[in-house]
């Protein structure tokens, strides 16, 4: 709403029905001192006055809306057909009027003003708006990013104390790991000793009570078998400097370690030339120890064992990456013609006590399998296997030729 000020009526009610023709909302006022009041009580977006005016002139008015914070923007046209000079025109435009017309009044020229000065005003409170929207914007964003960084920095502290403190159960898991090894691995040693001792001097000519026996004997295997494979695998956790690695000489002594099983299968392990990695000898040892050990205990009864261990340099760190002579990796395949498995249950075989064979007839803890994945995951590589019932199984590493450290 626009409002105009003159003390003539006549003029007003003329120019009030020009712009209502134009579709301006109008009001009107007709002296300076009714003008204040108006301007203080309603927002207008321009107005126009008239000069010359009983009491308070319009440069007066003018001046006074000038010092208020609440009426300072507000645009202002002077309309006179007296103060027409020149120092009366300068005079409008320093009190703060943003245009100064003398009659006769063009009023096409007057309308045209009138709606470019209601256009400028329209604009100007869009952009305060845009502005206190992204004033708005602004502190709450800064209050959230605020509020961020406090509960950033108090989860900081709590993963810090909670870290702390599982470092400290770890240290107390592998005391308890040696110590109940120890402990529950000697009695065990003498109940062996003594039951053979019983079955020798007191038992030789009873079958059944020498079946009992040896399968006593063979549960208190098993409990050792399990006793050491657990403390394997709670040892994984400590950390160890990797060294140069020649995956060669690792792989020549597990063999080795099988000769008199390999004999006895009948068993046929190749290989091809393996490369020098950063690893934990000993670690990457007890893997292949478990995947040859796996391959010659799951054989057929019908077939010799055949064992191949291959070995090839790689692009990235994937199952399926392309070769590559200069590979910053190396993909492993320990590959056998045993009795299989469905890969249904390919999640399973690396879980900790996982078996997917007949433990009567195929002797193990479940733990071999899944101390192989934590060792290959602790060099930050990979393990996975295909396999087929009764085709045998290929087991699949991709160790990196560098030490990376996990992130």
């Amino acid at each position: 709403m626009i409002l105009i000020v003159d003390d003539i009526r006549a003029n007003i009610i003329a120019l009030k029905k020009t712009l209502e023709l134009h579709n301006i909302d109008v009001d009107t006022a007709e002296s300076g001192e009714e003008a204040l009041k108006k301007i203080l009580q309603t927002n207008y977006c321009l107005i126009i006055m008239d000069v010359q005016m009983p009491g308070l002139d319009g440069f007066e008015v003018v001046k006074i809306l000038s010092g208020n914070k609440k009426t300072k923007d507000i645009p202002v046209i002077f309309l006179s057909a007296l103060n027409i000079e020149k120092k009366y025109i300068f005079k409008g435009y320093e009190t703060g009027a943003v245009e100064y017309i003398t009659k006769p009044v063009d009023t096409d020229l007057l309308i045209l003003k009138v709606k470019t000065f209601l256009k400028i005003y329209e604009q100007q409170n869009q952009l305060k708006e845009m502005k206190d929207l992204l004033s708005k914007e602004i502190k709450i964003r800064k209050e959230a990013q605020d509020n961020l960084e406090v509960k950033i920095s108090e989860r900081t502290k709590e993963l810090v104390l909670k870290n702390e403190e599982l470092e400290l159960k770890n240290h107390e898991l592998q005391q308890f790991a040696w110590v109940v090894s120890h402990d529950l691995n000697e009695p065990i040693r003498k109940i062996q000793i003594f039951i053979k001792i019983i079955k020798d001097l007191y038992l030789a000519k009873d079958d059944k009570a020498v079946d009992y026996v040896n399968r006593t004997i063979k549960s208190a295997e098993r409990m050792q078998t399990l006793i050491t494979d657990l403390l394997a695998y709670s040892r994984l956790s400590s950390k160890v400097q990797p060294e140069k690695t020649d995956l060669n000489e690792v792989l020549q002594e597990v063999i080795s370690d099988f000769d008199y099983l390999i004999e006895r299968k009948n068993a046929t392990i190749k290989t091809n030339e393996l490369p020098t990695i950063d690893s934990i000898p000993s670690q990457l040892r007890q893997v292949f120890q478990n995947l040859i050990g796996n391959a010659l205990k799951f054989s057929t009864n019908t077939e010799n064992p055949l064992i191949e261990i291959t070995s090839e340099l790689i692009e990235t760190k994937d199952f399926e990456s392309k070769l590559s002579p200069d590979g910053k990796y190396c993909r492993i395949t320990v590959k056998d013609n045993g009795i299989g498995f469905d890969e249904i249950y390919l999640d399973r075989i690396f879980i900790i006590f996982q078996s997917l064979n007949d433990r009567q007839s195929y002797e193990g803890t479940g733990i071999g399998l899944a101390i192989a994945k934590k060792i290959i995951e602790k060099h930050n590589g990979l393990i996975t296997a295909k396999s087929q019932v009764g085709q045998g199984a290929s087991f699949i590493m991709i160790l990196p030729l560098e030490y990376q450290e996990i992130k």
